[in-house]
């Protein structure tokens, strides 16, 4: 894992306080990754060339299992055998690789014991409304169908989100103008910044999922903290 610069301990705690300007960043080499510490920096994206057995292999799981919800929380030096419960390897090998090498870079990228699992195929919209984390960061990728929904910092009125954010996958009223939507591109790694990160508050990535066309579906892999 050495293209991806391991968490120093002062790098999470020097956030400056007095800059409220954010950017994403993309880029089509792992090593973006390692931009999410950057203070003035809310979403990295790996803009990656993901292995079209993948892909197959995420289709099957879809076609196999449309009602699959998967949460756990792994242990980074126990990841295979835990992940093995969730997505047999002797069925979707390529699929099982990906996964344990994104649990290994975000492990790794910010010095985790232990990593938080989700992994879902959904067919409605999980979270349709502008929001932000309460989370330091969050890795995100949809494996097949669409992807999540992004606001770049500067557009977002933050006054309109929360209790106050307008209801229906369509409504963004006073939040952004519609135009301003960004859209993650499946296959892509996003780290997502949130309010916990130290210095970031008020700052995390605002975003939501994705409206899904009837008989549609989406597999979303996130990864959070643990220890």
């Amino acid at each position: 894992m050495s293209s991806v610069a391991p968490l120093e301990a002062a790098s999470f705690k020097k956030a400056e306080h007095e800059s409220v300007e954010r950017r994403a960043v993309f880029g089509s080499d792992v090593s973006v990754l390692s931009e999410i510490y950057q203070p003035d920096v809310n979403l990295s994206v790996w803009n990656r060339a993901i292995d079209p057995e993948v892909r197959v292999e995420a289709d099957a799981l879809v076609a196999s299992d449309p009602s699959i919800q998967k949460s756990m929380v792994i242990r980074a030096d126990e990841a295979p055998a835990s992940l093995q419960t969730i997505l047999p390897k002797q069925q979707y090998d390529a699929l099982h690789t990906d996964m344990l090498w994104l649990i290994d870079a975000f492990s790794y990228l910010f010095d985790l014991r232990e990593v938080g699992l989700r992994l879902a195929v959904l067919d409605t919209a999980m979270c349709p409304k502008f929001h932000v984390d309460k989370v330091p960061c969050r890795l995100i990728t949809t494996y097949t169908g669409i992807a999540t929904e992004w606001l770049p910092h500067h557009l977002v009125n933050r006054r309109f989100l929360g209790p106050n954010a307008p209801t229906g996958l369509g409504a963004a009223q006073g939040i952004c103008q519609p135009s301003d939507v960004e859209i993650l591109e499946a296959g892509a790694v996003a780290l997502l910044k949130g309010e916990s990160w130290e210095g970031n508050e008020g700052c995390g990535l605002v975003h939501r999922s994705p409206s899904i066309p009837e008989g549609r579906q989406r597999l979303l892999l996130t990864l959070d903290f643990g220890r």
